[in-house]
């Protein structure tokens, strides 16, 4: 689950399988209760129609706690930490950077940096799209260094830079869940 809408869908579904839980957080839940393999299976069926997958292996948990913390940064959070990232992942899931980008890079065939970048150029998107903040306003919400370097990352990931993707009628915006 990384955005509220999945967090919704999660607990009605919960509820119209009377399963009781105890928290719901974007990317885990915990249940009063075990389930059985019967109740399982429902319930991974149910989330695969949503496009959501149930796991128990704490790798892949603690890969989506990783992608459940940079998306809700970025795209939820009106003001990024004052930390570098890999500061900001290591003390929000208590455990070292190197463990983390080494398991989210042998499981997502990416690095947590360009994840985080892909991020960034998508929300930079969002925001040019609502044409409230100017160029060098995005850039310092999204904590680049210059408006020359978020135009370089956005220019490299879209083929355009954000002057000619502001003009564009057809603008076109990834899912987040594609990222």
């Amino acid at each position: 689950m990384v955005s509220l809408c999945c967090k919704k869908v999660v607990a009605e579904e919960l509820k119209k399988m009377d399963l009781h839980f105890t928290s719901l957080e974007l990317g885990e839940v915990h249940l009063a209760k075990p389930i059985n393999k019967e109740e399982k299976l429902r319930l991974k069926k149910i989330l695969h129609e949503y496009g959501l997958e149930l796991m128990e292996d704490k790798n892949a948990i603690l890969v989506e706690k990783i992608v459940t913390t940079i998306v809700t940064m970025i795209h939820e959070s009106e003001e990024f930490p004052n930390v570098n990232f890999s500061v900001f992942l290591t003390n929000q899931l208590n455990q070292d950077y190197p463990v983390l980008s080494s398991l989210f890079s042998k499981t997502k065939g990416i690095t947590i940096e360009h994840f985080i970048i892909l991020h960034k150029i998508e929300r930079a998107k969002e925001l040019i799209m609502y044409d409230e903040l100017s160029l060098t306003e995005i850039s310092y919400k999204l904590h680049y260094s210059s408006v020359a370097h978020l135009s370089n990352q956005f220019k490299k990931i879209t083929g355009h830079t954000p002057t000619f993707f502001k003009k564009i009628k057809n603008k076109k915006r990834n899912c987040l869940d594609n990222i």
